[in-house]
């Protein structure tokens, strides 16, 4: 029998009840790189180890998934039906076999030389610890496709919580393999890290899979038909702006390692780069879970003015959180004693990060005008956005190694948050002209 849900109202509860399994999700996801740096910087030749993980095997490997990632977000807006999730499904696949080819082209030829040595310019005694780490995040790009497509049924059907439990899984492997694998072989950091990582995020995709089924099953199968029939073309207008979205983006994180490389404590701000980002996109995560929130929600009646409200409450939390950390004792203590990093890299991350306290609060208010936007098909604006985000961190990035005088990590932090502010302002302004919801 062919139905049509009828959800209960918008209010700040049901944001809530929506937003939380998101949000766990993502601090999870943001736990990973934390303990990621707490085992390997507890191993032989943290710097070493680090700088190749944060310089190009993690940096290299988010690229090549780019354009996989707003599949979360196509899901979630465009399987209506059971013809729309088969041509969507058959399209994820298609994809990330393409970028799963290419990155095997660069993880097994010469080409990866070229962009370490040539392009991103990393210290020699990195270059072969980061080869052999981005061989091993070979399975990465389908996983992350895969589970990403089924995530956004999941949080389609309202069913959030086991994307949590996905994520706990897959946090769960991460720990117990770089708990464990030191103890039974003698590799390297770098290596022991990238197989915990891709071990994880295949578990993780299984988990996915599974836990899709029923919902696929009970609610897309038996949906009424869409009433926006969904063709190659509307998908690819709809989906290439948002794939060029977080490729732009992700672009920028080799493009800062380029420019920390020729900046001044080169190798201490290539190893800082990894507990910092990590630090900070945990404190983001609860931001960028609320995207999809927004786009899931969106369609239901009154709920523009609850979703802005509950924004405004977000933003604010999160800013307050990664300044208390970073104006304190806390900050001191969460790379010292929690990451293990060396006094002169703990003073470098706390400064780096008490220059970010405001990357926390403009997530949100990013996720809110970009689920707007997504929900109204507006995508073009998010890519032109991105654009703008991209020129600001590449001119700041390319001044700041030819002026040659702060610490590269100091630099990039400060052009990455002024390019954020300035990437919000747009979005904001667009998100604006959209037609009032009734």
């Amino acid at each position: 029998m062919k139905h049509s849900p009828n959800p209960a109202p918008v209010d700040q509860r049901r944001i809530f009840r929506t937003w939380l399994p998101l949000a766990l999700s993502w601090m999870l996801m943001g736990a990973e790189m934390p303990a990621f740096t707490a085992f390997v910087g507890n191993m032989l030749d943290p710097r070493i180890h680090l700088a190749a993980w944060g310089s190009l095997v993690f940096p290299l490997s988010l690229v090549i998934e780019g354009p996989i990632i707003q599949m979360l977000a196509a899901s979630t807006a465009l399987a209506e039906d059971a013809e729309s999730w088969k041509k969507l499904r058959r399209w994820m696949f298609q994809l990330a076999g393409v970028l799963s080819a290419l990155h095997a082209l660069i993880a097994f030829t010469p080409i990866f030389d070229w962009i370490a040595l040539d392009i991103i310019g990393v210290p020699p005694d990195v270059l072969e610890p980061g080869r052999l780490g981005f061989q091993i995040m070979l399975p990465w790009t389908m996983s992350i496709a895969w589970r990403r497509f089924n995530q956004g049924v999941l949080i389609r059907t309202e069913r959030a919580r086991l994307v949590t439990a996905g994520t706990a899984i897959r946090l769960g492997v991460l720990l117990i393999t770089l708990k464990f694998l030191p103890s039974i072989s003698e590799s390297p950091g770098v290596v022991v890290g990238s197989i915990a990582v891709a071990l994880a995020v295949i578990s993780e995709a299984l988990f996915s899979e599974w836990a899709a089924r029923p919902a696929v099953r009970e609610r897309i199968m038996t949906a009424l038909p869409a009433k926006q029939k969904l063709t190659a073309a509307s998908f690819r207008a709809f989906y290439i702006p948002l794939a060029l979205t977080p490729l732009i983006t992700l672009f920028i994180q080799p493009v800062g390692s380029a420019a920390m490389s020729r900046m001044p404590e080169a190798l201490d701000s290539l190893a800082c780069w990894s507990p910092v980002h990590g630090l900070i996109f945990l404190v983001r995560a609860t931001g960028f879970a609320f995207q999809e929130v927004v786009v899931a929600l969106s369609p239901q009646p009154h709920a523009k003015k609850e979703l802005v409200r509950f924004a405004k409450r977000l933003g604010l939390a999160a800013v307050a959180t990664l300044s208390v950390i970073a104006f304190t004792p806390l900050g001191s203590y969460w790379f010292g004693t929690i990451s293990g990093l060396p006094t002169n890299m703990v003073s470098l991350s706390v400064t780096a990060v008490g220059l970010a306290v405001l990357m926390p609060g403009y997530a949100v208010a990013q996720s809110l005008f970009q689920g707007q936007l997504v929900h109204a098909r507006k995508t073009k604006a998010i890519t032109h956005s991105v654009l703008i985000y991209a020129i600001t961190a590449s001119a700041g990035l390319f001044l700041g190694a030819t002026l040659d005088n702060t610490p590269g990590i100091i630099w990039a932090i400060a052009t990455f948050t002024t390019a954020g502010i300035l990437q919000t302002l747009f979005l904001r302004y667009h998100s604006r002209r959209l037609p009032s919801p009734p």
